[in-house]
């Protein structure tokens, strides 16, 4: 993760400061975001993702950076009692059989309501397009799906 100053804004006795942010993951997506800290916590003001983020990593994007962008600007986040440590973005995913398996309940799911199965898969795992293909393809040859229609 890299972090960099955007700009700082002081007022009376309290200062606002903007960082960039760039998140850059194993699998090639990539997060890029503008956050505001200030009165001990972060807010993001604009984020762009490549592949676009599950609402669930949404959620927790600014828990998750909140640590390193205070750490960029010399202070401490409040923490609220009661209130858990920082939590993954990306969701952890089992590998081998089980995540086949898993990834053939969700593609078969979505099927079942109509949506579509591999942007299902997606969001359960958190990867790119490309690699949610790889993992239905690893599924059909596991044989927890059905195979592809047969070219003629």
């Amino acid at each position: 993760m890299s972090v960099w100053p955007a700009w700082e804004v002081r007022e009376d006795a309290g200062a606002m400061a903007w960082f960039n942010v760039r998140l850059v993951f194993s699998d090639g997506a990539r997060v890029d975001a503008l956050a505001v800290v200030a009165q001990g916590g972060v807010c993001l003001e604009d984020v762009r993702a490549t592949p676009a983020l599950s609402l669930d990593d949404l959620g927790v994007l600014a828990d998750w950076i909140e640590e390193p962008l205070f750490a960029a600007c010399g202070g401490e986040p409040e923490v609220a009692a009661g209130e858990a440590g920082p939590r993954r973005a990306r969701p952890a995913w089992p590998r081998g059989l089980e995540g086949r398996w898993l990834v053939a309940q969700e593609y078969r799911a979505a099927q079942e309501d109509g949506v579509d199965p591999v942007l299902a898969v997606m969001c359960a795992t958190g990867h790119s397009r490309r690699k949610s293909l790889r993992l239905i393809s690893q599924a059909r040859d596991a044989g927890f799906l059905t195979p592809r229609h047969a070219r003629r």
